[in-house]
């Protein structure tokens, strides 16, 4: 894949944003590395697993399948 954001980057870091929320902030939310979420939204993982986007979509309060969307609104 190329450089270009995924859908979960993009709506992790915009959810993330709506809600307020820092880095740090949701990875304690999400019990996961404050780095892995820097790496998940700006694309440097692209694939996370299911496990860890699981635990990212309930931090932000919204289903695996809103967190993949094409466009979030």
């Amino acid at each position: 894949m190329s450089n270009e954001k995924t859908k979960i980057a993009k709506n992790t870091k915009k959810l993330r944003k709506q809600r307020d929320l820092s880095h740090e902030k949701l990875s304690k939310l999400a019990d996961i590395s404050h780095n892995m979420i820097i790496k998940i939204e700006s694309g440097a993982i692209q694939s996370p697993t299911i496990e860890t986007a699981q635990k990212i979509a309930r931090a932000l309060g919204v289903t695996l399948d809103d967190l993949m969307k094409e466009n979030h609104d």
